[in-house]
């Protein structure tokens, strides 16, 4: 139990180093002071462009990896409860730390990045039907709060039918889907009361079905 406490802490204080927090102190601004005031990929790309996004992803998508591959790497103790437990408690805390950095005074990001970083390393076949399910709807309404909750609830349903047979996984993705849905709380509020921010130029097969009518 001592190692996976240990592991634990290590992965939420990886979690913490924020992407968009750590290029911006870089080039001297804090991204939560500009656009929705998220230190997320999405804000980031709307304040300051694509290559600053994408830097920002890279990281957050590499620190959910790293947190879990680190914990499948070190051995456990006759008292772990197992490498694979390790890994989905060390991968949780580490989305946790993204999201309530302990740098950062507890304000970071909504967790979906790093999400994907750590499915990427416990069961990557999961990736591929995600994120067709995050592009149709994204090409098809333009919200990416809304897209990524949808794609974050569809996780329960695509673990149970991809990889039933990991111990643990279900409950992963339930809890990752659970956490996905609050931190985008305010993204539906928005869209509930139809202010949210639409990315029009993303509606492709909006479009394309309007023109097929």
């Amino acid at each position: 139990m001592f190692v996976l406490m240990t592991k634990a802490v290590f992965a939420y204080a990886l979690g913490s180093v924020s992407g968009s927090l750590l290029l911006g102190r870089r080039q001297g601004f804090d991204i939560r002071r500009a656009g929705s005031g998220n230190a997320g990929g999405t804000n980031a790309l709307r304040t300051r462009g694509w290559r600053f996004a994408l830097g920002v992803v890279v990281i957050d998508i590499g620190k959910g990896a790293l947190a879990v591959w680190l914990a499948l790497l070190v051995p456990t103790t006759a008292a772990s409860p197992g490498l694979h437990v390790e890994a989905l408690a060390c991968g949780f805390a580490a989305v946790l730390g993204h999201v309530f950095p302990v740098y950062y005074g507890f304000r970071g990001g909504k967790g979906a990045a790093t999400v994907v970083g750590t499915l990427a390393v416990l069961q990557p076949l999961l990736l591929a039907p995600l994120l067709l399910v995050w592009l149709a709807i994204l090409t098809t309404t333009g919200y990416v709060g809304l897209a990524t909750v949808i794609a974050g609830l569809s996780l329960v349903p695509l673990t149970a039918w991809i990889a039933p047979h990991v111990h643990g996984l279900l409950a992963y993705a339930s809890a990752c889907a659970v956490l996905l849905t609050l931190t985008h709380a305010g993204n539906l509020l928005r869209l509930y009361r139809g202010t949210e921010h639409r990315f029009e130029r993303a509606r492709v097969l909006a479009r394309l079905f309007a023109e097929r009518r």
